[in-house]
């Protein structure tokens, strides 16, 4: 039986099998689905599956002969009439981190974008489904969960170069609403007068401003001080990064 992937679902693939068509014996009989995850592909990250020419779902089963082209999606192409297997997430975008990306979840809520992380796989995999999130991982076992709709794998492992790959990949750039978020609690910010936090700030910042941002969550307190410029030159470079990427 022939395999072949394309584009960046060789990340997921040894040398020795990227970008070329490749030979594998399966074990037994197997649906597609297995059949590619076993190869090491998470299914969140397939879109179109030909088999013989024609487009099938994950359920079809393999016999001995079969031709399989593996394709990711292509926000920019058209696939026309071809069965895709992938689902697009629903709008506005949501995400659902596990734990070891946490940094990257702060710089999502950073860019404007609700994005919560949890401890355990099961809670990241079952919130997906319920809340409508995208999973973001750099654990492949997590996105072959049954249960997982849409995930994503992160390619690299620095979380201000983490946060440039995922603008990219969902098509973020003119969607990010900088400092609307809690870097913490993920809760959206509301603005409110000094007076009202004055107890809450430090020596040196009170009266500096005549309003700020407070978490209504974790009631937290937010002001343009000189961490507001470091931040802002990290989102110039990410939306220079993604556009580049693009």
């Amino acid at each position: 039986m022939l395999f072949r992937f394309y584009a960046q679902l060789n990340d997921f693939l040894p040398a020795s099998r990227r970008y070329r068509r490749f030979r594998h014996v399966l074990p037994g009989p197997a649906s597609v689905k297995d059949a590619i995850e076993a190869l090491g592909v998470p299914h969140t990250e397939v879109d179109v599956i030909l088999i013989n020419g024609t487009s099938q779902d994950f359920s079809h089963r393999l016999r001995n002969g079969d031709d399989v082209s593996v394709y990711p999606s292509f926000r920019s192409v058209d696939v026309g009439p071809l069965r895709r297997v992938g689902e697009d997430p629903p709008r506005p975008l949501r995400f659902a981190l596990d734990v070891h990306l946490r940094k990257l979840a702060s710089f999502l809520r950073l860019a404007g974008f609700d994005a919560v992380t949890l401890e355990d796989d099961a809670d990241v995999a079952v919130t997906s489904v319920r809340e409508g999130r995208i999973v973001l991982t750099r654990d492949v076992g997590l996105l072959k969960r049954a249960v997982v709709r849409n995930g994503y794998w992160v390619r690299h492992t620095n979380p201000e170069l983490q946060l440039a790959e995922v603008v990219e990949r969902f098509d973020l750039l003119n969607q990010m609403e900088p400092f609307a978020r809690c870097l913490c609690c993920n809760t959206r910010l509301v603005a409110v007068q000094a007076a009202a936090v004055a107890g809450r700030l430090p020596p040196g910042t009170r009266g500096a401003f005549t309003e700020y941002r407070q978490c209504p969550g974790c009631e937290r307190v937010y002001w343009p001080g000189s961490h507001y410029d470091r931040l802002g030159e990290l989102l110039a470079r990410t939306r220079e990064r993604a556009a580049a990427r693009g």
